[in-house]
């Protein structure tokens, strides 16, 4: 395998969304009257029914665990109080599998005391045990243990993506839950440095916090862990690793205000904001409560749908499209697009037409050319061994400028799916083999 550094000659041009002042206070979408939570399973096999520590009909409080019995402490925070109406497999994006819970919403609410009554003596198992699920998400990888693994914890006060606010907003509006956060979060883990990486224009917020103030640039995908690793710390991570074989560890300053929250007030976030791009390229910030369907989104802000028009979770750069306005909105929502079908950019199965345009702005170094003919046809393996298909960071600018209009992206993203399936599969192959 090429092991290439991903560090580029070409500048990318695409600028970041700043936030120079404070947005209005985001626009409350009305509770609904269901909710759905998506639990991630870890096979196939937990999906089955009877392992499920809850069932139809029974009731539960906001803030209350809904945990899969030996899937290793996997769970999600019920958001509303409510009677649970059903519980299904769902399959995502890439065959991933999870459990969905839809809670019909009580009219009273009741918070569940059991946060509180560890949070304040054990922040580690706290945050571990209860707010992996807030808003923002937090990595479960963070917590899998106490050991030292995370060496630094780098907090993100921008959003990865372009058009996006909610991050921004959080270091603008509610700085003082994020000073929080970080005061919990280095007292629950072990990790030598923490890092707030945030734009120029919000150093003097930044500040305000115990952590180290790094400035990101403006240029987007600077905001990219794999771009921050590099720009920001100095480390340039090998294809086929990861940040976190590194030991550093990526949240985002909406998470931290969540952790923050939650312990100052003893009771667990459950609320998301939302940056909303309608079809005419304005944007809505909202705060919507966690599993709420998206089509009741669009509905508090008189968007109508459209057969073909297409629905877009993420960024314009990095999202991916969703078949429907039913799918509800998850702790790592940060943006919702929606596209008229008239506008929607078409795509093409034409050849490369090999004008090197991906090359120049990949901020990977990688021969985008090469690489899409053995995607294309699906030689996958060969992709990642001779065109250095794995250090890609997945920031989108080939499909962006390609001239061809060949779907680069999405390309890549199934390689690196097909291939980690394979990888996974012969692994499970040799452990039954040796059992």
């Amino acid at each position: 395998m090429i092991k290439k550094s991903f560090i580029g000659l070409a500048k990318p041009r695409l600028m970041y969304e700043t936030l120079e002042s404070l947005l209005p206070e985001p626009r409350n979408i009305e509770l609904p009257e269901k909710v759905t939570l998506l639990l991630e399973t870890v096979s196939e096999k937990s999906s089955a029914n009877g392992q499920f520590s809850i069932k139809e009909g029974d009731k539960v409080k906001t803030g209350q665990k809904l945990t899969l019995s030996g899937e290793n402490g996997i769970y999600v925070t019920a958001t509303v109080t409510g009677r649970i109406s059903s519980v299904t497999p769902f399959s995502g994006n890439f065959g991933k599998k999870y459990m969905a819970i839809s809670i019909e919403t009580a009219p009273d609410e009741e918070i569940d005391a059991d946060f509180g009554k560890i949070a304040v003596k054990d922040p580690f198992n706290g945050i571990r045990d209860f707010l992996l699920s807030c808003p923002g998400g937090i990595p479960p990888h963070l917590f899998s243990d106490n050991n030292g693994a995370v060496k630094t914890l780098v907090i993100c006060g921008i959003d990865n993506d372009l058009l996006i606010s909610t991050n921004q907003y959080m270091v603008k509006a509610d700085m003082n839950s994020i000073k929080d956060g970080i005061d919990i979060l280095k007292k629950a883990i072990a990790a030598e440095k923490i890092i707030f990486a945030v734009p120029r224009h919000l150093k003097h917020e930044a500040s305000a916090a115990d952590a180290v103030t790094k400035i990101i640039a403006p240029q987007y995908p600077a905001a990219s862990p794999r771009m921050i690793m590099k720009d920001v710390l100095g480390l340039v991570v090998p294809a086929g690793k990861t940040c976190e074989d590194m030991g550093v560890t990526f949240i985002n300053a909406e998470a931290a205000a969540s952790i923050g929250s939650a312990f100052k007030d003893g009771v667990i976030p459950v609320n998301k904001k939302i940056t909303v791009i309608k079809k005419d390229g304005t944007a809505a910030f909202v705060s919507a409560r966690i599993g709420t369907p998206l089509s009741n989104i669009f509905n508090a802000l008189d968007i109508h749908l459209n057969e073909k028009d297409r629905i877009v979770l993420g960024g314009p750069m990095t999202g991916s499209a969703v078949y429907s306005a039913d799918l509800p909105v998850l702790p790592d929502t940060d943006a919702v697009i929606i596209q008229d079908f008239s506008v929607i950019p078409l795509v093409s199965d034409c050849p490369c037409i090999n004008c090197g345009e991906c090359i120049r702005m990949c901020p990977a170094n990688i021969p985008i050319n090469m690489l899409v003919r053995l995607l294309e046809a699906g030689l996958y393996e060969q992709a990642e061994d001779e065109y250095d298909l794995q250090s890609c960071i997945e920031c989108g600018l080939c499909s962006y400028v390609c001239p061809a209009k060949i779907p680069i992206f999405q390309y890549i993203r199934l390689a690196k799916h097909e291939l980690f399936r394979l990888q996974t599969g012969e692994e499970i192959t040799e452990e039954a083999n040796d059992d």
